[in-house]
């Protein structure tokens, strides 16, 4: 039988993928007002980045282990096995939260095959790697072979990330108050990587055109093929389509590159890097 994709909203997959590959979607929670919205059903990324410039708050919350349970059983109970590939334990309890909820299914359901992969990713990063175990799974491969797809994937895909406005990251405790001040009043951008799951700074860098620049340049450095002809590569954005449409051709006239997945980084990880952001994701190693 075929194998079931889950993931989360903050694989921030585009509408069309999910679509095509039949990938099922937990929505995480954002919360205003002590009032809790679905992510991308209840409210859009965009009614949240709008929100932002506007100072208003918003908090995330992780997908319950109820929330789980009802979805694992559905398909215990139909006999379809099924891998759920997580958003990063570093960022979020929701990998906590499938652990949970497997092991109460598997009481009820011993035969049942449900397996849980933390992606130690986020964004575009953590649904190219979905996008790899949706991929398989349509092929018609069992859960094994998923399951080693995606541990390939997790080692291949790289993500790099610069923000609009430090002070976002300053809300988030990724950067002191002083670096905040500094970078704001400077035009300092910081670059970041996710490494081991973390968010981790990695360079600064003065001017928003300098920092296009610079990203596409750590591509080919951090890599280990340097050929992103035939690659998947993912950009994800913060409400900034030009900014990202600007990168895409960067990179094009640089790498010949053809493949690209543009879409909006989703409110779980936008409510804490703000309007702006731009976040690059490639293979290092060709999948």
């Amino acid at each position: 039988m075929k194998v079931k994709i889950l993931t989360d909203s903050a694989s921030d997959l585009t509408e069309e993928i999910i679509r095509e590959y039949d990938i099922d979607v937990l929505p995480m929670t954002i919360i205003k007002d002590d009032r809790e919205y679905r992510d991308k059903i209840d409210i859009s990324p965009k009614v949240i980045y709008d929100g932002m410039r506007n100072k208003e708050v918003f908090k995330t919350a992780q997908v319950t282990p109820i929330a789980f349970e009802e979805k694992f059983e559905e398909y215990a109970k139909q006999g379809i096995p099924v891998v759920y590939v997580g958003f990063s334990s570093e960022l979020s309890a929701t990998y906590q939260s499938s652990v949970i909820a497997r092991d109460n299914v598997l009481i009820k359901y011993p035969d049942a095959k449900i397996e849980v992969v933390d992606t130690l990713a986020a964004s575009g990063g953590f649904g190219l790697i979905v996008l790899e175990a949706a991929k398989f799974a349509k092929s018609g491969k069992d859960v094994g072979e998923i399951l080693d797809r995606v541990e390939l994937a997790k080692k291949s895909i790289d993500h790099i990330f610069t923000v609009d406005d430090i002070e976002y990251l300053y809300r988030g405790g990724r950067v002191s108050r002083t670096s905040a001040v500094l970078g704001g009043m400077l035009n300092i951008k910081p670059i970041l990587e996710v490494k081991e799951g973390k968010l981790i700074p990695l360079e600064k860098i003065r001017g928003k055109n300098k920092v296009f620049t610079r990203m596409v340049e750590l591509m080919e450095e951090r890599s280990i093929d340097k050929d992103f002809t035939d690659a998947t590569i993912c950009i994800t954005h913060g409400d900034d389509l030009e900014g990202a449409i600007k990168l895409k051709e960067l990179i094009e006239e640089r790498y010949n590159a053809k493949n690209f997945i543009i879409n909006m980084i989703g409110a779980t990880i936008g409510a804490h890097s703000g309007p702006g952001t731009l976040a690059l994701f490639y293979p290092k190693i060709k999948l």
